[in-house]
């Protein structure tokens, strides 16, 4: 039965990372395979085969007798998994709240205003320093958006338009990586009490300005940044923005770096102060008057309820399947020990060196799962 989970964990996995070729939506597979884990692993525990650990590091077995209380001890177990993963999943649905109410009220359109300049190596450091900057404040992926909808207005040509988006990138996911808010995994890592913010920002803030800058400071040499934009874009950004688009933009960004410093003040778990934003932008967006003809007809297109319809439910399924799956193999016990911490203990032998075995780990798995 322990070579079933791992077996069923291994093939969810490889049907996520071939989610194209094979057309299935990862949400599928991720939900899937977090169900049968579970499902392997209460069979196999009830049937007395499959010994389990919890949170505290104590191994139980249905064979020791005592049915109800070992029963119980699995239900705890799971519960206690699915609370953690929920206050993931919370954390993650309050952001994305909240970048979508920006995004009705067209705040984002405040920052494409900033961008003034015919100078295409100017056009890329501005670009480049707005992807780092909010990046790490919402998620790589919105920001990523936001900058090449930019650019669509900006560049003419598709090609010139794929270098920019590729540094683009480049910047938002190095933004992300120091900041506790700024990607889903160094979220996860934060709300799972593996880093601190102080200390995500002490050590990987520099790493994470050099991913940036060198590359751009290479970039700005190559010809495709030399001289000037073809066409000054005749689009008024002005005539874009709302009445409430500065007040949704900064007050949302805001309410969102808060959450870090509500943690700090009331020592309270991330998805509280998260709790606390959410409920304040959503209030004051339901008495902005966005436009100057504004009447009650119109809320509906500005309203927090249109903004919870926009954002990605598959995405926070997805994480509550493949959370959920991880939490299963954390369950199974061998050797007295987790799985998970078994064969890390495992690579740990045959890898001395834990510098590589992360670097491996880090390619491998955000380039196979986070960003598919």
């Amino acid at each position: 039965m322990t070579t079933l989970i791992i077996m069923l964990f291994a093939v969810g996995y490889l049907l996520i990372v071939f989610e194209h070729p094979l057309k299935l939506d990862k949400t599928v597979s991720a939900l899937v395979m977090g169900a049968l884990c579970w499902a392997a692993l209460s069979i196999g525990y009830s049937s007395g085969t499959l010994d389990i650990i919890d949170s505290h590091g104590q191994v139980f077995n249905m064979s020791a007798g005592h049915t109800e209380a070992l029963e119980e001890s699995f239900s705890n177990t799971l519960l206690h998994h699915l609370g953690k993963i929920a206050e993931i999943l919370v954390f993650l649905i309050g952001a994305m709240t909240i970048v979508e109410i920006i995004d009705l009220h067209r705040g984002f359109e405040v920052l494409k205003g900033m961008v003034q300049t015919k100078s295409k190596v100017k056009l890329l450091w501005i670009t480049g320093i707005l992807g780092f900057i909010l990046s790490s404040i919402i998620d790589n992926l919105t920001a990523t958006i936001v900058l090449i909808t930019l650019l669509r207005k900006l560049i003419k040509s598709p090609t010139e338009r794929i270098w920019y988006a590729s540094l683009i990138i480049t910047a938002t996911n190095a933004g992300g990586a120091w900041s506790p808010i700024g990607d889903v995994t160094t979220t996860m890592l934060w709300i799972g009490k593996k880093v601190t913010s102080g200390g995500l920002v002490e050590w990987m803030v520099l790493p994470s300005i050099a991913c940036f800058v060198l590359p751009f400071a290479i970039a700005s040499f190559l010809p495709v940044f030399k001289g000037e934009i073809e066409k000054t874009p005749e689009e008024n950004i002005k005539l874009e923005k709302l009445l409430s688009s500065r007040l949704m933009l900064w007050l949302g960004l805001a309410a969102i770096v808060f959450v870090p410093i509500f943690k700090t003040l009331t020592h309270l778990p991330p998805y509280i102060g998260m709790m606390l934003s959410l409920g304040i932008v959503w209030m004051v967006s339901e008495y902005v008057h966005p436009e100057e003809d504004f009447t009650h007809d119109k809320r509906h297109l500005y309203s927090a309820h249109r903004a919870l319809s926009r954002i990605e439910i598959s995405s926070i399924l997805f994480f509550l399947g493949i959370l959920m799956a991880v939490a299963a193999l954390e369950t199974l016990s061998l050797n007295n020990v987790g799985t998970l911490q078994y064969m890390a203990e495992a690579i740990e032998k045959a890898i001395p060196n834990r510098d590589i075995v992360v670097m491996l780990l880090g390619y491998f798995l955000p380039s196979s799962i986070m960003y598919r």
